[in-house]
């Protein structure tokens, strides 16, 4: 497990600028051996279109990884894939393995809803349905067959989600009322209240204000305690504030003129930010292109 993450990063005037993207210190080299996920020669397909080509990863339990990258690089499509997400997309396919504690996600027995439960998404723009703040919480454990406990368990969701005290008194309330940080903490409370293993965050905080965004930011924090974070985000500074690793993706041009996403380089968040292995990826985080 990944030790906490404390204090902020002092800046070192002879260190690259992007150095004081990081905000937290990140001691010693936080493992995989303790791996949820391993991906293996993935590619992802639109009907004929290969949208992104040979990804290999593995992802770390009770980490936060992000993935970061160029819009088009596929991000999110990746992303997608952990909880099978793009079988909902008609002609969309997978080649390649993605591996759940070592179970196929893609075997012809897996059920997908069985995986969506224990993987949830958390999605870029603030969800809630047209419920009350409750019923917003209590709708997945109600769906799953709990009926005694939602009390508790609404509770507990918002207590994690750092949402409790400020909708204690008005859990009755649609959750529609909230400030948009605010439903989006709800969003993910209602995420962790069927008590999944993965939180996949598609964005979560592009729609937000800076403080609503730092109190995500601190959220996520907290939530690495429990579960396995995988985040894409536009915001490298966020990236580097929050993970433990990041993955930098990009969007190479084959001999057709034919754009393909692509892993160009996997590693430490720290190791990612100050001396990157892919001059790609040195180029992407300096500014130099993206």
């Amino acid at each position: 497990m990944t030790e906490p993450r404390q204090g902020t990063a002092k800046q070192d005037e002879d260190a690259p600028p992007v150095q004081t993207f990081l905000r937290y210190t990140h001691r010693g080299a936080p493992g995989l051996a303790d791996t949820v996920f391993e991906v293996a020669d993935l590619s992802v397909y639109y009907g004929d279109y290969e949208a992104v080509r040979d990804v290999t990863m593995a992802i770390g339990r009770r980490q936060i990884t992000a993935m970061i990258g160029p819009s088009g690089c596929g991000k999110s499509t990746v992303l997608r894939c952990f909880n099978r997400m793009n079988d909902l997309i008609p002609g969309a396919r997978v080649s390649g393995k993605i591996t759940y504690h070592g179970e196929d996600l893609y075997a012809p027995e897996v059920d997908a809803i069985e995986v969506r439960r224990r993987i949830g998404m958390v999605f870029q723009k603030p969800n809630p349905f047209p419920k009350s703040i409750y019923d917003n919480i209590a709708y997945g454990p109600r769906v799953n067959g709990v009926r005694k406990g939602l009390d508790d368990i609404v509770e507990e969701a918002l207590r994690q989600a750092a949402l409790w005290d400020e909708v204690k008194d008005k859990l009755k309330e649609s959750g529609l009322s909230l400030s948009g940080g605010q439903q989006q903490r709800l969003c993910i409370a209602r995420t962790i209240a069927i008590k999944p293993e993965v939180i996949l965050m598609d964005e979560p905080c592009s729609a937000l204000d800076p403080i609503a965004t730092a109190k995500i930011e601190d959220l996520m924090h907290g939530l690495a305690q429990d579960f396995t974070i995988i985040i894409v985000t536009h915001n490298m500074q966020q990236a580097a504030r929050v993970s433990d690793r990041t993955a930098f993706f990009t969007a190479d041009v084959d001999d057709q003129g034919v754009r393909h996403g692509r892993l160009v380089e996997y590693d430490l968040t720290g190791q990612i930010f100050t001396t990157p292995s892919d001059k790609r990826t040195e180029d992407y985080i300096t500014g130099r292109f993206g």
